[in-house]
């Protein structure tokens, strides 16, 4: 009988649930925006928001509204005498829907967005001393693994 009602599932599992009622708006937001010139201004808005209401669809309602076994989902008993689908599956629906739902309304706007900007090719350009520098830190980070595992 705790207070936010975590009960057994532990603040981890907490923490990631609620988080992933924001997160799939945020992330298709930031991955339309930065990668695909044409997604507008009206696109991000209302994935942000349809990304919350896709979430909180799908982790409260769904089950309820088109059953426990979907080609999309499985729901499972939530040992509360109702079904729930498993947080990271509701966090790839709302994130699938919400980039079809953007690129939907991008794709109603300007074929060029004017407000769009270039990016150089040049600030991807890696340095040999940098790649050298990003394979000694990788064999470092395998090596701890290897020793800790």
């Amino acid at each position: 009988n705790d207070v936010l009602g975590i009960g057994g599932v532990g603040g981890f599992t907490y923490i990631q649930k609620y988080t992933g009622f924001i997160s799939p708006g945020v992330f298709a937001m930031f991955f339309l925006g930065m990668f695909w010139k044409r997604t507008t201004g009206t696109a991000a808005i209302v994935g942000v928001i349809a990304g919350f209401l896709l979430s909180v669809l799908f982790n409260e309602f769904a089950p309820a509204m088109f059953g426990n076994e979907t080609l999309l989902y499985t729901a499972w008993p939530n040992g509360k005498g109702g079904f729930e689908i498993p947080f990271h599956i509701c966090m790839g629906l709302s994130f699938f829907f919400t980039m079809l739902l953007m690129i939907g309304i991008s794709f109603a706007g300007p074929k060029v967005n004017p407000k769009a900007f270039e990016l150089d090719t040049e600030m991807f350009k890696v340095k040999p001393q940098t790649t050298v520098l990003i394979i000694i830190t990788l064999l470092i980070i395998a090596a701890l693994y290897v020793k800790f595992w």
